[in-house]
């Protein structure tokens, strides 16, 4: 077909539209532009809300198609904004296309004009909500008014919802999450979006909680008395599951406890005899018993002595002869012809070579033993060694030989510490009975001075102790030997003869100091309480006293005995006063000596108590236990506690197998023998390894005249009931004797594994062989070990006969940097940082980030339901964190776990929710 047919077909028809015009919105103030296309059309028109559009407004195209030939026409015209709001009809301003041709018109469809908009306020907004986990979450949105109607989507914590299966979304815009995740929780908002803008709503927080279910029973334990009636019980925990985002805690008791019943042993006993026998022709009779009343029953033991019996009827006048006839002599007597028979000459001489075996065995050993220390030949019993003591630590480096220890080096008077606690000494030399009372008078203010040989050449260690006079008795009525030392002696400060000549005046020995104190007023800025060089501490938060209230707070150090079936693992201390009312925990820091390189709960279950007003001890809580009463952070060599109420504490253990270990600390002290002149004592501690434990000893050898021989170590202490032996070696046998019988002593084990307070203590007394002109020189080896367990070797290498020289300090500066301070300087944490840090972590933000996740960071995030229901859980954190770096001070740590929740920008910076991350804050760095 040519195109002069295309156009006839084409004038044949009416117009039919190719393209009509479309609803259009116009935006801000740019028009819009409506089009219409039309074949076969000779004119096409548009009609505005009934009224022609004039021609000059048009703009008409015609076109051709390049497939059939066939042309067509396309008409545009602009709407502008003024147009359509100057109309004011019943309806939307609407537009018309019209199109001619031969046969006649064709009309197109309306399109409708409108002006574009979006509200700024919602017609309801989102609102937070709490559910329980597995519940459903509703959230009602009604988006602003807009033209066109905006669509509504869905954020949660600033990113796109993805509508997966458990959410879903109504006709109405709200939000359905049928069936809540812990992931569910979190900050949602309502978007609405249409082709002029974009809005959102306020945030809606959803907290999905989890309320707190109790585990199993545990199984029970076994009876806490191994005879007669007691208690056993179980536990449960509130962990199944653990209450999460302030889901209720668990109702009902964590512990059921029941009696029950252990058969006591019953020893054997021994029946009455039975009636003798008839005297026989060998001149005697027999007679026997039973052991029967009782018989030994449930592991008692059986009956000791002899279960028949023999007697002479005759009372030993008569015996049988050779020839089976009795005669009246003294029984044991033979019949000869010289009154002894050749058996009772054999016997006899037996016998007396026997005796003077003996005898020749004695006189050989007790020569061997002058002149040789053998290990483990000769043991004694040192249960009465025993008194009560606080120790020290010191730190040095060692260079050159390990094993010596040079006496003569010269001193370095770094630093001093007072010292105000109690010295009680109990020694196997030391047994004088007070019987003078005027040695208990009050003495004044006396100041000594200890004396430790340094370890690494021309430095030492020094500490100065005021001790204090207080009218008390030594223990168990025995009193220390101070014999030949001033009051003021300094520890290792001798003349220049061999020995500190016998015979000089003698002090009376100092009273019981009062126990280890201090105190402090503090007020609502709180403060730290430290006792120093004990390890322990107590930090009172910030705002925990209320403000224009101050407290006069203490904490001691008791030194009394525990009278527990279980190990005591830390010292008593406690802290008041005890009206003291704070609106928050404190933090009390405590060392132990439970070896814990084992895991905690293989080896020991360490259990917190308090002492009643009845002088009773109750469970307070359990290491590895939940509690909402209080809270326990145990490390390997110190405790961390959360406590509300004040009052008296302690840590005890029970060793849950023989691989529980309590870690001990060996010191080795010497001085001359005041009732020798060329003798000479040493004395070997063994106390708990606490930081407190040789305080005590180290006072009580200043006064002595003792000086430290070798540096402190460590002894692992096994809990499976073998004894601690201490054995002198390689003691130059030339030079050097010791007392018979003493060169290996031992302790029980129930005296290492005891309860109470005391040290233990073991003494050598050498005396020297040489000339006296010669100073001394002493080197020796001391042996400390666990039958079938570790040992550990004490080097003593000094020169008994040294010249004056100065004290050496025991405790440098730098070992006991914390002091009792109060307000912010007790604290690492600035006060702003501080509060910024619990305002942001309190409450739930955007990206659903709370103190649940700062604890987690800082490790502190076991049995967080206690943490849940403080308050303000972060302070009662950073309390904690205070605690656990008050020594170190690395506030390093806090902003790289603050840099991890991504609540700070920078190491140096912390920006809260809501404000600038550029904007510099130099508080924290």
């Amino acid at each position: 077909v040519d195109w002069s047919e295309g156009e006839a077909l084409q004038s044949g028809t009416l117009p039919r539209f190719l393209q009509e015009p479309d609803d259009a919105y116009i935006i801000k103030s740019n028009p819009i532009q409506l089009r219409c296309r039309a074949q076969p059309a000779l004119q096409i028109f548009f009609k505005c809300n009934g009224e022609w559009v004039h021609q000059s407004q048009h703009l008409a195209q015609e076109h051709t198609d390049l497939g059939t030939g066939m042309k067509f026409r396309e008409v545009l015209i602009n709407v502008s904004r003024q147009q359509v709001e100057d109309f004011h009809g019943p309806e939307d301003y609407w537009c018309l296309c019209v199109a001619w041709s031969h046969l006649g018109t064709s009309k197109s469809r309306k399109a409708s004009v409108r002006i574009a908009y979006l509200r700024k306020n919602f017609e309801q907004d989102p609102q937070g909500t709490e559910v329980p986990l597995k519940g459903m979450i509703v959230l009602h949105c009604r988006p602003p008014e807009g033209v066109p109607l905006a669509e509504v989507s869905w954020l949660k914590n600033d990113e796109l919802l993805n509508m997966d299966t458990k959410v879903g979304e109504r006709a109405d815009n709200n939000l359905i999450i049928s069936e809540a995740r812990l992931s569910d929780s979190g900050n949602y908002t309502c978007q609405a979006s249409n082709i002029v803008a974009t809005r959102r709503s306020a945030n809606a927080a959803v907290v999905v909680y989890v309320n707190g279910g109790w585990s199993l029973w545990s199984d029970w334990l076994l009876c806490n008395v191994r005879c007669g009636r007691g208690l056993q019980k179980r536990s449960r925990t509130c962990t199944n599951p653990a209450p999460l985002n302030g889901g209720a805690f668990c109702e009902g008791m964590s512990v059921q406890k029941s009696t029950c019943n252990t058969l006591c042993p019953v020893d054997g006993g021994w029946g009455p005899w039975s009636l003798w026998t008839a005297c026989g022709v060998d001149c005697g009779r027999q007679r026997s018993r039973d052991c029967a009343e009782p018989e030994p029953r449930h592991g008692g033991r059986p009956c000791d002595g002899p279960k028949l019996g023999a007697d002479n009827c005759t009372g030993g006048l008569c015996i049988q002869s050779e020839w089976g006839r009795t005669s009246l002599r003294p029984w044991g007597q033979s019949a000869g012809p010289l009154g002894a028979s050749s058996t009772d000459v054999v016997l006899y001489s037996g016998l007396s070579a026997g005796v003077l075996t003996v005898v020749v065995l004695i006189v050989v050993v007790t020569l061997y033993r002058r002149s040789h220390s053998e290990y483990g030949v000769d043991v004694i019993d040192s249960s009465a060694l025993t008194g009560g003591f606080q120790s020290f630590t010191y730190k040095t480096s060692r260079q050159g030989n390990p094993l010596l220890i040079n006496s003569s080096m010269q001193p370095d008077l770094s630093g001093s510490q007072t010292y105000t606690s109690p010295m009680c000494f109990q020694d196997s030399m030391d047994k004088e009975l007070m019987a003078d009372h005027s040695l208990l008078d009050p003495l004044p203010d006396i100041m000594t001075r200890v004396c430790v040989p340094s370890v690494s050449p021309g430095k030492g260690v020094m500490a100065e102790y005021h001790v204090m006079s207080h009218p008390r008795t030594f223990p168990r009525g025995v009193a220390p030997d101070y014999q030949g030392v001033g009051v003021d002696a300094t520890l290792g400060r001798r003349g220049k003869t061999l020995f500190i000549r016998h015979g000089l005046p003698r002090p009376p020995p100092p009273p019981l100091p009062p126990p280890l104190k201090t105190t402090r007023v503090l007020g609502h800025a709180g403060g730290r309480l430290v006792v120093p060089n004990t390890g322990i501490s107590l930090l009172v938060p910030r705002g925990g006293i209320a403000e224009d209230t101050s407290w006069e707070m203490y904490m001691i150090i008791n030194q009394e005995d525990m009278d527990e079936d279980e190990v005591l693992l830390s010292p008593e201390v406690t802290y008041g006063p005890p009206g003291l009312d704070l609106s928050c925990p404190v933090a009390l820091s405590v060392a132990h000596c439970a070896d814990l390189s084992s895991p905690a709960d293989a080896t020991w279950a360490v259990r917190l108590k308090r002492r009643t007003p009845e002088n009773k001890w109750e469970e307070v809580m359990s290491m590895d236990e939940e509690s909402t009463s209080c809270y326990g952070l145990l490390e390997a060599e110190r405790c961390h506690l959360l406590l509300g109420r004040p009052g008296r504490y302690a840590l005890v253990g029970r060793p849950l197998s023989q691989a529980a270990a309590k870690r001990l600390r060996l010191g080795v002290f010497g001085s001359p023998d005041l009732s020798n002149p060329l003798g000479y004592n040493l004395r070997v501690y063994c106390v708990d390894d606490t930081l407190h434990a040789l305080q005590a000893v180290a006072v009580l050898e200043c006064v002595r005249g003792g000086c430290l021989l070798e540096e402190p170590r460590t002894l692992q202490f096994s809990g499976d009931g073998f004894s601690l032996q201490v054995s002198i070696q390689d003691l130059p046998q030339l030079l050097w004797s010791i007392k018979p019988f003493t060169t290996c002593q031992e302790f029980s084990f129930a005296q290492v594994w005891g309860r109470d307070h005391h040290p233990l203590q073991c003494a050598f007394s050498l005396e020297y062989l040489g000339p006296p002109p010669t100073p001394p020189k002493l080197s020796c080896k001391i042996s400390v070990r666990q039958v079938k367990g570790r040992e550990q070797i004490l080097q003593v290498y000094t020169s008994a006969a040294e010249s004056e020289k100065g004290p050496i300090p025991l405790f440098p500066r730098s070992h006991c940097p914390l002091t009792s301070e109060s307000g912010s300087t007790a604290f690492k944490i600035p006060p702003s940082i501080h509060q910024r840090i619990c305002a942001t972590f309190d409450s739930a933000n955007s990206k659903g980030k709370d103190w649940q996740l700062l604890a987690q960071k800082l490790h502190v995030d076991r049995n967080l339901s206690y943490f849940a229901c403080q308050r303000s859980p972060s302070a009662v954190i950073l309390s904690l964190w205070e605690t656990q770096h008050q020594t170190s001070g690395d506030v390093d740590s806090l902003a790289c776990a603050l840099e991890e929740i991504d609540r700070a920008p920078s190491p140096g910076t912390l920006t809260p929710l809501g404000q600038d991350s550029d904007r510099p804050d130099s508080e924290f760095s």
